[in-house]
C-alpha cells in the first residue's frame, strides 16, 4: 500500500506531462496523460483532395475528425447556394474550422478589392457556421529580403479586412508560409507586431514555421495571446534524394519529418490552448498515397504515439 501511495506522489511531482525519448529515433514522444489537460480540437484539410471537397467531407468524416478546412474553391459553386454545403457538412458531423480565404495584396491600387473579396468569403462562413478565414499572400519578392514596410503594409491591410468580418462575427488568421511573406520567424514576428489582435490572430503553421528556421513550440507560447489556431503538419529536410541540400524539404504527415509535434502539444497544453489544429498538407508526400491514407497516418501518429483523442 505505501509502495502504491509512494508512486501516485512521485507522478503527481513529477507531473504528468513528462516526455520521453522514443527508441532508435531520437524524438520526444509524448507520455499519455499529458494532453488530456488540452483543449485542443483537431481538424482536417481538404486541400489534398484537389478540389473534390464532397470527398474529402466523406473521408475526413469516415477517418473520425470532426472539423475540416475548406477553400476558397468551394466559393464559386456554393455562393448563392451555402445552405447545400452547410447540410453536407451537417451530414457528415464536421464542423468548417477553417476556411482559406487566399491572397492579401498588399498593392495599394488593389487594397480595396482585396478587402471586398475576404468579407465575401467571410460572408460565406458565416453561413456555413463558421467563425474563420485564413490569410496568406504571394508578395514575397524574387530577387530579395521583403521590407520591414512591406511586411507591415501586410499586417495593416489584414486590420482592415479582420475590422469588417468581425462586424460579422468571423474571425480573421494571418497563415505564416514559406515563399511568402512571412517566411522566417523574423518576418512573422515583425508582421504579428503590426497586427491589431482586436482584429486578427496568428494560425501558426509548424511546418512552415520550422522550414524558416523557427521553433513552433516556441512560437506557440511566444504568440499566446494571439494565437488562434495551428496548421499541424511535419516537414522533412534534408531529403533522401537530396542528402547535400540544405533549401531541399518536403511536408509529410507528421511524425515523419523535423517538427517537434510533441513539444509543440506540450506547449498547447501548457498554455491551455481551446482552439483548432489542423492537420494539413501542402500535397499528397508520395505519388502512391492517396488523401485519405495522409489523413490516416496523421490521425494514427495523433491517436498512437501521442494518446491523444481527435
Amino acid at each position: 500500500m505505501q509502495e502504491t501511495v509512494n508512486r501516485r506522489q512521485f507522478l503527481t511531482t513529477a507531473g504528468l506531462s513528462t516526455l520521453a525519448l522514443t527508441t532508435g529515433l531520437g524524438r520526444l514522444v509524448a507520455q499519455p496523460e499529458f494532453v488530456k489537460k488540452s483543449g485542443l480540437k483537431i481538424a482536417y484539410s481538404a486541400i489534398t483532395w484537389g478540389g473534390n471537397d464532397a470527398k474529402a467531407i466523406e473521408d475526413i468524416s469516415a477517418l473520425g475528425y470532426k472539423g475540416i478546412q475548406l477553400r476558397a474553391n468551394t466559393f464559386g459553386p456554393y455562393k448563392a447556394k451555402p445552405s447545400e454545403l452547410k447540410a453536407l457538412l451537417d451530414q457528415h458531423h464536421l464542423k468548417l474550422a477553417m476556411f482559406s480565404s487566399g491572397n492579401v495584396d498588399i498593392d495599394p491600387a488593389k487594397e480595396q478589392s482585396t478587402i471586398d473579396t475576404h468579407v465575401a468569403h467571410a460572408s460565406f462562413v458565416k453561413a456555413l457556421g463558421g467563425s474563420a478565414i485564413q490569410l496568406t499572400n504571394s508578395a514575397r519578392p524574387k530577387d530579395r529580403l521583403p521590407t520591414t514596410e512591406e511586411l507591415k503594409r501586410l499586417a495593416a491591410v489584414m486590420n482592415e479586412i479582420g475590422k469588417q468580418t468581425a462586424a460579422m462575427g468571423i474571425q480573421a488568421a494571418y497563415h505564416n508560409h514559406m515563399h511568402q511573406l512571412g517566411e522566417t520567424p523574423e518576418e512573422v514576428d515583425v508582421i504579428v507586431q503590426a497586427m491589431n489582435p482586436k482584429y486578427v490572430k496568428l494560425e501558426l503553421d509548424i511546418a512552415h514555421y520550422k522550414q524558416g528556421g523557427g521553433e513552433p513550440e516556441k512560437a506557440v507560447k511566444q504568440y499566446k495571446d494571439i494565437l488562434y489556431a495551428l496548421h499541424l503538419k511535419d516537414t522533412m529536410s534534408p531529403l533522401p534524394d537530396k542528402p547535400n541540400d540544405p533549401k531541399a524539404y518536403k511536408f509529410v504527415e507528421l511524425g515523419r519529418g523535423n517538427v517537434n509535434v510533441p513539444a509543440v502539444f506540450k506547449a498547447l497544453d501548457d498554455i491551455k490552448f481551446k482552439g483548432w489544429g489542423i492537420i494539413e498538407l501542402d500535397g499528397v508526400p508520395e505519388k502512391d498515397k492517396t488523401a485519405a491514407q495522409c489523413a490516416q497516418i496523421s490521425k494514427d501518429y495523433i491517436t498512437k504515439t501521442l494518446n491523444f483523442p481527435i
